[in-house]
């Protein structure tokens, strides 16, 4: 989900160009890899329009997900170091992203104090995400995995709990660790036991889950 605290979220192009004079704005379609995970740093990514996520994958294919990125937000944070890429990123949607290069970035930090202010916090919310992953995919079953990313996502709307993002069952996999073909046995019997229904690729919860599968 976007995040409405970012420094960029109610900025268009020309309130950019204006923070960052170098910048440049670039399109992507659909499926589009906009980094590699391994690739060089230098720049900042700006979401103008669109949606990406954020994962690493190994040489048979399988992914595990990090997270998405909407408009307004930012990401590649890691150019402040000048090292490689820890993940790679792909576009969910068409996507148009105003890309601010190093020398900007660090402009901007010694320049915005809620720019920077918003970046560290950033940063201390990927170690602390990061660390909740590696616990879960450490001390939990798929299920126990399921059933957290289901209630860390799920928000109320119109009187319902539904996980706003369309996610597909190799979506959801990949959030969690797990096969695909795993992740649609326990949506199939959550969805026979009353407990979720599945319209449009939106996951809605009718009661608590429950504990064990």
């Amino acid at each position: 989900m976007p995040d409405p605290a970012s420094p960029f979220a109610s900025l268009g192009e020309a309130e950019l160009r204006v923070l960052s004079p170098r910048g440049v704005v670039r399109s992507f379609p659909k499926g589009a890899v906009l980094m590699n995970e391994g690739d060089g740093t230098d720049a900042l990514y700006v979401l103008l329009l669109g949606r990406v996520k954020a994962f690493v994958s190994d040489a048979e294919g399988r992914e595990f997900v990090f997270g998405t990125v909407g408009v307004g937000d930012y990401f590649g944070e890691l150019v402040l170091d000048g090292g490689v890429r820890s993940a790679s990123v792909m576009a969910l949607e068409a996507c148009r992203i105003y890309l601010i290069p190093r020398t900007d970035v660090e402009d901007l930090i010694e320049r915005n104090p809620r720019f920077a202010r918003h970046l560290l916090n950033r940063l201390i919310g990927r170690v602390r995400s990061l660390t909740a992953q590696v616990k879960d995919l450490t001390l939990n079953d798929i299920y126990g995995r399921f059933v957290a990313f289901i209630e860390a996502n799920a928000v109320e709307k119109d009187g319902r709990r539904i996980v706003p993002d369309r996610l597909t069952q190799h979506d959801i996999a990949a959030r969690i660790g797990a096969s695909r073909e795993t992740v649609s046995r326990i949506i199939k019997d959550l969805a026979a036991g009353g407990y979720i229904s599945i319209d449009s690729k939106y996951v809605t919860l009718h009661k608590k889950l429950p504990a064990k599968w």
